[in-house]
Order: C-alpha cells, then sequence, then structure tokens
C-alpha cells in the first residue's frame, strides 16, 4: 500500500506540472486546470489513505459544507468581483495552513517539525490577515489609500522581533502554549501590517504575491505533517507566485521593495499641470470614423468588467473585421484588478487568442493604428508614464495609444483611475472622448454597422 501511495503523490505531482505549464497559455488553460484539479482529487485520496483509519465523518461534512459553499460563490460572484474573490481564496488557504501547523504538534515533535509547525503559522497568519486587507481595498470596503504613520516600520520590527523570540521560546517549550499563541496572534496583526501601507493601485501585484505565500504557508504545513505531495503542491504555488510577482513588478518598471515599502504616490506630486480640453463625440461620429478605418486596436481595462461589455466589444470586433478591417486586442500586463484579469473577460466571450496581443506586441504597431478604443482603462494607457516625471507611475510601461491616428477613450465620466491621478491622455489633440456606459456606448455603434 505504501508504495502505491507514494507512486500516487508521483503521479499528482506530474499532473500538477503539466497543469501548471497548460496554464501558461490562454488557449490550453481550461484544460490546464481540468489537470491539476484531477491530480489534486488523487493527492487528496491518497493523502487519507496514507493515514491509515481515519475518521471520515468530519471529512464528508467538511467536503459536503466547503463544496457547497465554493459552488454558490463561484457562480453568484460578478467578473467584477473576480479580484476580490481570489484575494479571499489565497486567505483562506493561508489559514487551513496556520490550522495544520497548529493540529501537527505532539509531544515529541522534533525541532525541525517545531520550526516548520512555527514556519505555516506565520505565513498563513499573515496570508490570511493580509488577503483580507486586499479584499477590502479591492472591493472597496476600505480606502485604497495607502495607510502611513509615523514610527511604521519601527512597529513592524517589532512584531517580527515578537514572533522571532516567541517562534524560538515555543521551540524550546513546545508544552507552553501560550507562547504559540503568541506567534498566531502576531502572525495576523503582521499580516494587516504589511498590507495596510500599498496603494489600491499595487493590489494586481499584492494578490499575486499573497498567493505565493500561501503555497509557502502549504509547504511549510507539509513538512509538518511529514507529507510530501503537500510540499511539492506548495512549492510549485509558492514558486509560480513570486514569478507571477516579479512579471507583475517589471511589468510596472517596479521592484518589489518598492511595492512592499513605498505607499503608492504617498511621498510624489505631480508637477507638471494638464493642458488642452476635452473633445467628446457622439455614437454617430464614431461610428464614421471606425467604417473608414483600416486598422483598430481595442485596449481593455477594468471599465470593460464593471460594465460587462465584453461579449458586445467581441460583436464589434467581428462587425469590423467583416467592413474590411484589423482588429487587435492590446493587453497591459496589470490591466483590471487581478493578474490576467483581462484574458479572463476577452475569453470568456471567445475572442481569438491570437488577437490578444501583449502590451510589447501591441505598442509598435501603434504608430500605424487608425483608431484606438480604450474601454475603462486608464493608468496603463497614461503618457505621464512616458512625460511627466514628477507622475507616480512615471517610469512605468504604458500601451502607447496616444500614438495612434485616433484614440476613442469611454468612460463614464472625467473620474481618474484607481491610481488617483490625471491622464492627460484625454486632451490630447487625437483624443475624443464617448462618454457613457461603455456596454451602451459599444451597443450603439454596433446599431450603426447594422
Amino acid at each position: 500500500m505504501d508504495i502505491t501511495i507514494q507512486f500516487a503523490y508521483v503521479v499528482a505531482a506530474a499532473l500538477f506540472i503539466f497543469g501548471l505549464k497548460q496554464l501558461g497559455s490562454p488557449a490550453t488553460a481550461r484544460r490546464g486546470n481540468m489537470i491539476s484539479s484531477f491530480g489534486m482529487l488523487l493527492a487528496i485520496v491518497a493523502a487519507l489513505l496514507d493515514q491509515g483509519i481515519v475518521d471520515y465523518q468530519w471529512i464528508v461534512i467538511g467536503i459536503i459544507i466547503g463544496g457547497g459553499i465554493g459552488a454558490t460563490v463561484a457562480r453568484m460572484v460578478e467578473m467584477t468581483s473576480m479580484p476580490e474573490m481570489v484575494a479571499l481564496f489565497n486567505g483562506f488557504g493561508g489559514m487551513a495552513s496556520l490550522l495544520v501547523g497548529m493540529a501537527a504538534i505532539a509531544p515529541d515533535s522534533a525541532t525541525f517539525t517545531l520550526v516548520t509547525i512555527v514556519l505555516s503559522i506565520l505565513i498563513g497568519g499573515v496570508t490570511f490577515t493580509g488577503s483580507l486587507v486586499a479584499y477590502g481595498k479591492l472591493s472597496e470596503r476600505i480606502s485604497s489609500a495607502p495607510v502611513l504613520f509615523a514610527k511604521q516600520q519601527v512597529v513592524n520590527g517589532l512584531i517580527v522581533a515578537g514572533i522571532v523570540i516567541s517562534g524560538l521560546l515555543f521551540a524550546n517549550n513546545p508544552d507552553t502554549g501560550f507562547w504559540l499563541f503568541l506567534v498566531v496572534v502576531l502572525s495576523l496583526a503582521f499580516g494587516i501590517m504589511v498590507v495596510i501601507p500599498i496603494g489600491g493601485a499595487d493590489m494586481p501585484v499584492v494578490i499575486s504575491l499573497l498567493n505565493s505565500y500561501s503555497g509557502l504557508a502549504a509547504c511549510a504545513a507539509g513538512f509538518a505533517v511529514d507529507n510530501n505531495i503537500l510540499i511539492v503542491a506548495g512549492s510549485l504555488v509558492g514558486a509560480s507566485g513570486i514569478i507571477l510577482t516579479q512579471i507583475m513588478c517589471k511589468a510596472m518598471n517596479r521592484s518589489l521593495s518598492n511595492v512592499l515599502f513605498s505607499g503608492f504616490g504617498s511621498g510624489v506630486v505631480e508637477t507638471a499641470e494638464v493642458e488642452g480640453e476635452i473633445k467628446p463625440i457622439s455614437v454617430d461620429d464614431a461610428y464614421y470614423v471606425l467604417e473608414a478605418a483600416s486598422s483598430v486596436a481595442i485596449i481593455p481595462g477594468y471599465g470593460m468588467a464593471v460594465a460587462q461589455a465584453q461579449h458586445v466589444v467581441k460583436e464589434l470586433m467581428e462587425l469590423l473585421e467583416e467592413n474590411g478591417c484589423e482588429v487587435n486586442f492590446g493587453i497591459h500586463p496589470v490591466a483590471g484588478r487581478m493578474p490576467g484579469h483581462m484574458n479572463v473577460l476577452l475569453a470568456e466571450a471567445d475572442v481569438p487568442y491570437d488577437q490578444l496581443l501583449e502590451m510589447d506586441d501591441i505598442n509598435p504597431r501603434m504608430e500605424t493604428v487608425d483608431v484606438a478604443i480604450v474601454i475603462g482603462a486608464n493608468d496603463v494607457v497614461n503618457p505621464a508614464a512616458r512625460e511627466n516625471e514628477g507622475s507616480p507611475i512615471y517610469g512605468m510601461p504604458v500601451i502607447n495609444v496616444d500614438q495612434a491616428r485616433t484614440v476613442f477613450v469611454l468612460k463614464r465620466s472625467m473620474a481618474s483611475g484607481f491610481a488617483g491621478i490625471e491622464n492627460p491622455l484625454f486632451y490630447k489633440e487625437n483624443t475624443r472622448m464617448l462618454f457613457g456606459d461603455a456596454k451602451e456606448s459599444i451597443g450603439g455603434l454596433i446599431r450603426e454597422f447594422s
């Protein structure tokens, strides 16, 4: 039986790795998700058999309750709330590791096991409360602005010192529950302190980092309970989360330390005033421009998710192509409020994957584009990132839509984006503002074409 279980672990690990590879492409992501899910089912069954005689009553109850809640939430959640749900998933994953670590304590635990228990509790606690704060900022239940106060780093240093000292005292005397309780409390507090100074514009990076934390917490829990497949799965999640975090930071031209320890825009003031005037355009006039265009680039942002406009965007794309126009989508790595947000929305509408171009692929073409349609994107198309050294986003790579011959910006109002900064794109000579709900505006264009 032991050989069979270990073989099942190896197969499950292989499925995890292959599924993760499939997740690297939109065309194979759904298949990769199914493969990884089957690998997790195999791992869970093998792990239960590995425990020998266990009481399945509470396991079955947990599966029914947890599965019911998960299925209900997944079906009810809107696409605009997907980042918040991902944040909560990360948080509950961290809490699960924290609880596993606490349950792994035994009177005869070795020192190494006690250290891994402390690590699973520490990382799991930070992930849980940090994810709750990220959820609050993303859902705007709490302010998305950085929360900074005097001596904040000193307070954080004292919390870390308290965790280290409490962890060492617990490892030396595991029979004293007070030190473990203190580790739990301080870990939960540290998770809050780590995320509150990070501004809402950096939340996509925070989500991917917390995802990595949840994997590392699971890995530590795997060492605590001596389960190989949990170690492998946690390591894969931790490593992939770190890689994604690095990609996100590169897309923003910022270091991870800058994201974590510098509140977005807290010490930067814009020095250049925006000049020019807003030039609105009607649906009728926008139609005539699009009808004559031979090349169109569509740049989606969070506003497309809010308006749930991805399906009408696909319909407009098809009408433009029937009219002899080349249509591509420009996808910025941090567009929306979580990694891959725009890819998920457009995949839901069955937009062909080969028309989803990354920022580095769409930018060289932008000068030849007749019309660039910006749907709810703001910070990721802001030319201040190139032109204004005093801007908080200066140096951040953006999609250069201002270089297109004509730019249509679809917005409800002149409100700033999630970063809370002005966008000079709206005042450019070649920019026209199409105000209103994006879904209704595009619907009007579709009616004109029809």
